[in-house]
């Protein structure tokens, strides 16, 4: 269906436009789609008259080719310049506009001509216009709901953006606070660590200058750029310095830790103090080393950085006061050893001179714990002109045993007023010290010289063999049957031995300590001591047998370090 108007007019375009409108209503094209295409229309219709002339409004409802008999697919409209009226050469204007539903044409008199009609058919096509704008208001009511719903949810988004940075930051504060405890964590057990290594090394000695020297290289570079070492015992030795820092001064007087600098040092135990006039451009933390009694000294500590820590000094505090205790103990030691070893050289006895016969001894202590034991030599003369030697070790160390021994000792010499051999002395030990001490036992050697008779008499309680040497050199052990250990639960009668002695001859008499090693037992020492004893000549025997019992026990002693008493007595006869 095609439709045709001349527009000349304003009456003639408004009657198309009507036409038009109503066209589109009766094909079916929606109210919006008929608001728009009237809208367009009226614009294009208003440029026509105002250029004037003559125009042709064709409106064409055509079908799609492949659609049913009497279905439409679309409106056409086109507005031309007709060319009979000379409007030929202006610009065209077309539009198409689906029209889902065909519908009933309206004729050219369903539009009335006469202006009342026309003004009532013209507000008739503007219904559309009302429903579009009512469908507006509506669009415009849900544009503001969802418009409220956005800002609604938008406050929500930026709430919830709120919590979650709020979160966030709590999170890492959390983490920051986590970081931090563990850090200090790390610090606090690396203080600890260094606490215990420290406490080992000091303990692991007790020589106080060797716990002296070792506090420096402990502290340094860790915990201090420099450590001075103030003892106040050793003030007289004149490699330790004159002058001290004013606050280690206090801190020796009052037994309380002191901070010299220039500025506050904030740290808990610790009192401040002025600067040092010995080191004003750098702080001070002098640290006593106390004791139960009284301070022994003081460690002036100079820091690694800036400052130290407040745990820092803690610690170090608490390493002085392990420092003290430690050269406390180190001193007691060396206090008591010194006791011990003078008691223990008190109760040995001096050699006695004997025409014919040079004797010479050694006692060494062992190289661990007090240096007091059980272990003993003695000589000297009968009635007869015979002279006894003995050497004897008493089982265990300390005080308790070097007791024993000296009561064994003179226990010896009471007996042997009323003469008898050796074996017989050595039985009567044995009753005594089973009486005396049921639990304490003692192995001994007890040799007699007589040089008229150039005779040697010896008896043996579990000890280890005498070693006797010849002139020309060869090596005897006197490996007799011996007697069992004095003191234990036995009854029993000590054989005498009986040897011929040549000028020349040496008897070394000796204990356990000389000879037995844990690693190899006791049966290779005696065999190296007899070597060493072999390998001296006549003149060192004669002419320096001190020497020689030196050089005899350098060789057996430098492997190890001993943990038991060693006695040695060298019997040579003149040649």
């Amino acid at each position: 269906m095609t439709r045709t108007w001349r527009i000349h007019t304003v009456t003639d375009a408004a009657r198309a436009r009507i036409a038009v409108a109503r066209t589109a209503a009766a094909y079916g094209v929606p109210t919006v789609e008929r608001a728009r295409l009237a809208t367009a229309l009226s614009g294009r219709l208003r440029q026509c008259l105002t250029k004037g002339g003559t125009w042709l409004l064709t409106l064409d409802a055509s079908a799609p080719a492949d659609a049913p008999a009497g279905a439409a697919g679309a409106l056409h409209v086109a507005l031309t310049p007709s060319p009979a009226a000379g409007a030929a050469g202006r610009a065209a204007w077309t539009t198409t506009v689906p029209c889902p539903e065909p519908g009933p044409v309206p004729g050219t008199d369903a539009v009335p001509g006469d202006p009342e009609g026309l003004s009532e058919a013209l507000l008739g096509a503007d219904e559309d216009t009302a429903v579009v704008l009512d469908r507006l208001a509506e669009q415009e009511e849900l544009v503001a709901f969802h418009r409220e719903e956005l800002h609604q949810t938008n406050q929500g988004v930026l709430a919830l953006h709120a919590e979650l940075d709020a979160a966030g930051r709590a999170q890492r504060e959390a983490f920051a606070a986590e970081r931090r405890a563990r850090n200090e964590a790390e610090r606090a057990r690396s203080r600890l660590t260094f606490l215990a290594d420290a406490s080992a090394a000091l303990n692991a000695s007790l020589n106080h200058d060797e716990i002296a020297r070792r506090l420096p290289e402990l502290l340094v570079p860790r915990y201090a750029r420099d450590v001075d070492v103030w003892l106040l015992d050793d003030e007289d030795e004149p490699h330790r310095p004159t002058s001290h820092a004013a606050a280690a001064v206090r801190a020796a007087r009052t037994g309380r830790p002191q901070y010299a600098a220039d500025h506050s040092g904030g740290l808990p135990g610790v009192d401040d103090r002025p600067p040092s006039a010995l080191s004003p451009d750098r702080p001070l933390l002098c640290l006593p080393l106390v004791t139960r009694r009284a301070p022994l000294g003081v460690l002036t500590l100079s820091p690694p950085g800036e400052r130290w820590a407040p745990d820092d000094a803690v610690m170090l505090i608490e390493f002085a006061r392990r420092a003290g205790i430690a050269l406390d103990n180190a001193r007691r030691f060396e206090h008591n050893r010194d006791i011990a070893e003078t008691l223990q050289r008190a109760l040995l006895t001096d050699l006695p001179a004997m025409p014919g016969l040079g004797l010479a001894a050694r006692y060494l202590p062992a190289t661990h714990g007090l240096n007091i034991g059980g272990d003993w030599y003695d000589a000297f003369r009968q009635r007869d002109g015979s002279l006894i030697t003995v050497i004897g070790d008493v089982t265990g160390h300390g005080l308790h045993a070097a007791m024993m021994m000296s009561q064994l000792r003179t226990a010896l010499r009471a007996y042997a007023v009323d003469g008898g051999s050796p074996g017989r002395l050595l039985t009567r030990l044995h009753g005594f010290l089973h009486h005396l001490q049921p639990d304490l036992f003692a192995t001994a050697v007890i040799a007699r010289f007589h040089p008229d008779e150039h005779t040697l008499t010896w008896a043996a309680a579990g000890h280890p063999p005498p070693v006797l040497r010849l002139p020309d050199g060869r090596v005897r052990i006197l490996d007799a049957k011996p007697g069992a250990m004095l003191g234990i639960p036995l009854q029993q009668q000590i054989a005498d031995h009986t040897e011929r002695l040549a000028p020349g001859s040496t008897l070394a008499l000796y204990t356990d300590g000389l000879v037995e090693r844990r690693a190899r037992g006791i049966d290779p020492g005696i065999a190296r001591l007899a070597a060493a004893l072999g390998s001296f000549g006549p003149a060192e025997l004669d002419g320096d047998l001190e020497g020689t019992a030196d050089r005899l026990l350098h060789p057996l002693l430098s492997d190890s370090e001993r943990d038991d008493d060693v006695c040695l007595l060298l019997c040579h006869l003149h040649g």
